[in-house]
């Protein structure tokens, strides 16, 4: 056995799709409406409350749960946004971004050969996590256009050896928002058959006009079988600082912390009490936020049909899309390859948040987390290139 050969949960990830398509924008000059982060920072308050810390010299190791004050601050505004009562010491865990958030659940709850079923297509460190604890995912996909929840196929998925439902609504990245009817099947699963629900919801207030985010665990018989993940960074538009969070019963939180004591034990300390600001005092930031992406999704949706793409108009989040298929392209990995060099813009493959990848060969996910001078030159570089394979 070769010494330098990588070990097998980890030999077939690879490099992220995100790293390729943004070494892409980068060495091609490329507008990059490929990696999901904004091009603008959150409430200037939070930026200034946040070097005031440093100052202050809040650089050291913070409590490994999270500082009071943010425990504190989530646990209020679960309980105000939600009626969601959780005790800060205890049933709230300040993690490493949701990244860390998820790795730290699917490691503290699959113990290996137990099944996990999640919504397909899927953020990739789904994928990752699950194989990293040797569990095995079990897809329920939702289908273009219109991304609806089959539930005849989430009961199927459901078998003896199912542990764990990893929820994502909002959805990355078709943006598809689960109405009521819904979550209240994939509530009957969880409780019919006694399973764990790691519900991600870092996109709970990216929700546009039409459309609106309920928290799983506030349908009856959840609360005590259910993991809520949320983001700062998504939140408040300060994606590197990487501050999210995990509410829920005692004994979940507990198995979650027993795994993330040994990734990063514990992370942000400056960011920490600014984000606890911001989830009591920024609200109407927020508010504006949403409305100002709602505007920006509309304008890159425009665009697109324009362009004759196949727009699937998200209610949710800060991606788009598209079916490339009316330009003759049968696979959108070879359209995105492409792109950089002929219009000198980046967007990302569907297909690889797909196990079925026929599913999600033609699609292509686009960012609209960009200020709309932004997008506008990426439409103007798309109108003015040959798209047509």
């Amino acid at each position: 056995m070769s010494t330098t050969r990588a070990a097998s949960r980890v030999a077939g990830l690879g490099t992220t799709v995100f790293a390729e398509m943004t070494a892409l924008a980068t060495t091609t000059g490329s507008v990059n409406l490929g990696q999901g982060f904004p091009d603008t920072d959150g409430p200037t308050e939070l930026l200034e409350r946040a070097v005031a810390a440093i100052r202050s010299g809040r650089n050291q190791y913070p409590p490994g749960d999270g500082v009071p004050e943010l425990r504190s601050a989530i646990s209020a505004d679960r309980l105000r946004r939600y009626g969601l009562a959780y005790d800060p010491a205890g049933e709230v865990l300040v993690t490493t971004g949701a990244t860390e958030a998820i790795a730290g659940a699917v490691l503290g709850l699959v113990e290996p050969g137990d099944e996990v079923v999640a919504l397909e297509p899927y953020y990739d460190s789904y994928a990752a996590m699950i194989a990293m604890a040797d569990g095995v995912r079990v897809p329920v996909t939702l289908r273009a256009p219109r991304y609806r929840l089959d539930v005849h196929r989430l009961r199927a998925a459901v078998s003896p050896r199912t542990r764990v439902v990893l929820l994502n609504s909002p959805h990355n990245p078709t943006g598809a928002v689960l109405d009521g009817d819904e979550l209240a099947v994939v509530a009957e699963v969880a409780v019919e058959n006694d399973l764990v629900v790691v519900a991600d919801e870092v996109y709970e207030h990216l929700v546009f006009a039409g459309a609106t985010h309920v928290p799983i665990a506030t349908l009856p018989g959840m609360r005590e079988r259910t993991l809520g993940i949320g983001s700062a960074g998504k939140t408040f538009s300060v994606t590197g600082w990487k501050v999210g969070w995990v509410t829920g019963p005692r004994e979940l939180v507990s198995a979650v912390r027993a795994a993330k004591q040994f990734l990063t034990y514990t992370s942000g300390a400056p960011f920490q009490p600014a984000v606890a600001w911001a989830l009591e005092e920024a609200g109407d930031w927020v508010e504006g936020h949403r409305a100002a992406l709602e505007s920006q999704r509309d304008l890159l949706c425009a665009g697109l049909a324009g362009l004759g793409l196949e727009v699937h108009r998200p209610d949710g989040t800060y991606f788009v899309t598209t079916d490339v298929r009316p330009l003759g392209w049968g696979d959108g990995m070879e359209f995105c390859r492409a792109l950089p060099e002929r219009a000198g813009v980046v967007a990302i493959p569907n297909r690889v948040f797909y196990d079925d990848v026929e599913a999600g060969r033609p699609l292509v996910r686009w960012a609209f987390c960009k200020r709309p001078e932004v997008l506008d030159e990426a439409l103007r570089r798309l109108g003015s290139a040959r798209l047509e394979a």
